[in-house]
C-alpha cells in the first residue's frame, strides 16, 4: 500500500479499524492474474500474539487452491470515502482529491479443521448479530443438526496469519485549519453517507480546527 507519512496509521489503530469494519476483499495471485472475493471476517490472535483473520468461502471458490500456508494473500478493508472539490478550500490553487480509510492485511492462509470451522461460524455470526441488539442474536443452534451439516459442507473455513499490517487514513491532515474545517463543513452538507462519515471523522481527529464555530455561536447567543 502506498502510504504518505501524514496518513499512515500505526499497527494497533489499523487492526482495530479492520476488526470493527469486519468486511473486506480477500485476494491472491494465481500466477497469471489476481483472484478475489468479498467476505466478512473477524480478527483473533494466535498463542504467540500474532494477529489472525478468520473467514470462510464457498467450497468451489478458486481461492482455495492457494490456501497452502505458503502463498501470500491480501485482505483489503475499506471504510467510508468521499470526493472533495477544489472549490471547497479557502486557500487558492487547490486540486480535487478523495478522502478515505483503508487497511491492508497480508499473510499466508491455511484451511480450518471441522472443529475450528464450527467455532468460526458461531464467532462470526455473533460479531454481526451484536450489531442488531436488542434483537435476540441468531445462533447456529437454531438450525436442525442435519441442515447445519449440509451448510457447513458447502463452505471451507480459512485463517490468515497476518504478517504485515498497513493503514492509510487520508483525512486532509496536511491542510491548514481553515481549509480542513471548510472541507469538513462542505462534506457535512452532502446527502451521501460516505461524505457525512468522513466529515465526522475529520471533526473527531482535529477538533481544534472547529473552535471558531463555538466562538461564533457564543457571540451570537443573546
Amino acid at each position: 500500500m502506498y502510504t504518505p507519512p501524514m496518513f499512515k496509521q500505526d499497527r494497533a489503530a489499523s487492526l482495530a479499524f479492520a476488526q470493527e469494519r469486519g468486511f473486506g476483499t480477500i485476494c491472491a495471485w494465481n500466477g497469471a492474474r489476481p483472484v478475489a472475493s468479498l467476505l466478512p471476517f473477524y480478527l483473533n490472535h494466535a498463542g504467540d500474539g500474532t494477529p489472525q483473520a478468520l473467514f470462510h468461502v464457498a467450497r468451489h471458490n478458486p481461492l482455495l487452491k492457494f490456501a497452502d500456508g505458503a502463498t501470500p494473500w491480501l485482505l483489503a478493508v475499506n471504510g467510508p470515502d468521499a470526493y472533495v472539490s477544489a472549490d471547497w478550500y479557502v486557500s487558492p490553487d487547490q486540486v480535487p482529491t478523495w478522502l478515505y480509510q483503508s487497511v491492508h492485511l497480508t499473510g499466508t492462509v491455511r484451511v480450518l479443521s471441522d472443529d475450528e470451522l464450527a467455532v468460526q461460524i458461531d464467532t462470526l455470526s455473533a460479531k454481526f448479530e451484536n450489531w442488531l441488539l436488542p434483537k435476540k442474536p441468531w445462533t447456529s443452534a437454531k438450525m436442525t443438526p442435519a441442515r447445519l451439516e449440509v451448510m457447513k459442507k458447502a463452505i471451507v473455513g480459512l485463517v490468515m496469519t497476518v504478517e504485515e499490517v498497513e493503514g492509510s487514513f487520508k483525512l486532509n491532515q496536511h491542510k491548514s485549519e481553515a481549509d480542513y474545517a471548510a472541507v469538513a463543513g462542505a462534506l457535512e452538507q452532502r446527502p451521501d453517507t460516505g461524505s457525512q462519515q468522513i466529515a465526522d471523522l475529520m471533526r473527531k481527529a482535529r477538533p481544534e480546527a472547529f473552535a471558531g464555530e463555538t466562538d461564533e455561536l457564543e457571540r451570537n447567543v443573546p
